[in-house]
């Protein structure tokens, strides 16, 4: 049996990952190879809520070719490329089925990615000090990446500057590096097979063929106000079946759209930012303190105008915004310790996902977690309770902004087609 394991937000689903699946599928060259993401849950990496509750996503994508779906526990799922590469493959790896991993890449040479993956750059201070360098000098986070790369390695490689360069430039490939980072670690023995896919349509934009961007379709979505806008303006962005599941949900009063701002006015009133907190360090907490206590009303009016506020040379604003939802959910500083999943967590599953679980079952030494109550037979399990505590409240805190009841967590099972 082959089962290609995808890491994805599915922020929402659209035809990028439809495309990805197909594409692992075709390199796999089994027609009946199982598909198995793990999806980020309540929050996702850029440190806000997800569109769309978990249980929806999960259902789009096991109509759009996924077999089984998991959850990235939400301390792997709001944290920067390198935390978030290392959960999502560690998951992977540690179901014992996974034969092959699939993701996309924006650079022209993957092979690049391969030959970078292999130089350790842990605790290299040179390469952590020309990162926190660029950013402070107004670099992005993969422009100051990249320079680090190149710094460290220059005349290192079988490639020139300008090849590596050009490689990272997009966030995209910097994932695509951590994820072959991650391999590395946790598939020590290479048993495993990677694919990268080309990837379709830009990471942030749009293009005509209908491969919009996750943050296209986001954009587009925040400017419906009604059920007939939504459908029209997202046609041709997403597979139908897709859509179709959005729509359906939405027509039924299942959750109500994400207001950004909402949460946005939530975190700032309701939560007090301590250095204790994940990613509040180095001045990150002060500094947020800082910016709040100056805001007026109207500057919450529109959530980019408050991005732009947050924005420094100092942090990026993905990491203050992964410190804000760190603080609203509760998450210690001290919880980033914890570098590996302490459980696979299943979101949902079709027929041939069915079997792949039970194999699941009788080869990972993970605990498998179907619903909340199953939690509660790990009460020893100290890294279980902490990251199932964050993934309950996130999952909570979330919910409440979409409209879901509070019992949500406990009475959705997994998704089962």
């Amino acid at each position: 049996m082959r089962v290609i394991g995808i890491v994805a937000e599915f922020n929402p689903f659209h035809s990028g990952h439809e495309y990805l699946i197909s594409e692992a599928k075709r390199e796999v060259a089994e027609p009946r190879a199982i598909v198995m993401p793990v999806m980020s849950g309540a929050f996702c990496q850029r440190g806000i809520p997800a569109m769309l509750p978990k249980h929806i996503r999960a259902r789009q994508a096991l109509l759009c070719g996924a077999d089984v779906v998991l959850e990235l526990p939400f301390t792997f799922a709001c944290a920067p490329s390198e935390r978030f590469a290392s959960g999502a493959i560690a998951t992977l790896v540690r179901t014992g089925v996974v034969t092959d991993i699939a993701f996309g890449v924006d650079c022209e040479e993957p092979e690049i990615l391969e030959e970078l993956a292999g130089y350790n750059f842990d605790g290299n201070e040179e390469y952590n000090t020309t990162i926190k360098d660029a950013v402070s000098s107004g670099q992005s986070f993969p422009a100051a990446r990249a320079s680090a790369v190149l710094k460290v390695l220059s005349g290192k490689t079988s490639y020139s500057d300008d090849k590596i360069s050009d490689a990272l430039r997009s966030p995209n490939s910097i994932l695509a590096l951590d994820y072959l980072t991650a391999l590395r670690r946790y598939d020590r023995n290479g048993r495993i097979k990677v694919h990268m896919i080309r990837r379709l349509g830009g990471y942030h934009g749009s293009d005509a063929s209908g491969f919009a961007s996750a943050s296209d379709i986001r954009t587009r979505a925040s400017s419906c106000k009604t059920l007939s806008q939504l459908t029209t303006g997202l046609a041709g962005t997403m597979p139908d079946a897709s859509l179709a599941c959005w729509l359906s949900a939405m027509s039924k009063g299942e959750f109500k759209p994400l207001d950004e701002c909402e949460y946005l006015r939530r975190v700032l009133t309701g939560c007090d930012f301590r250095e204790d907190t994940a990613y509040m360090t180095d001045g990150v907490a002060g500094y947020i303190n800082n910016v709040t206590s100056a805001l007026r009303p109207k500057d919450l009016d529109s959530s980019y105008k408050f991005y732009e506020i947050l924005a420094t040379r100092h942090f990026t604003v993905g990491r203050i915004l992964r410190a804000m939802a760190s603080s609203y959910v509760g998450q210690a500083q001290t919880t980033l310790d914890i570098q590996d999943p302490a459980y696979i967590r299943v979101l949902g599953f079709g027929r041939e996902g069915r079997y792949c679980l039970k194999i699941i079952n009788r080869c990972t030494k993970l605990p498998v977690i179907h619903n909340l109550s199953d939690f509660a037979e790990h009460g020893d399990n100290s890294a279980l309770q902490t990251l199932s505590g964050l993934d309950i409240k996130a999952t909570e805190l979330a919910g409440d902004l979409l409209g879901l009841p509070f019992e949500y967590e406990w009475q959705t099972p997994p998704v089962m087609l």
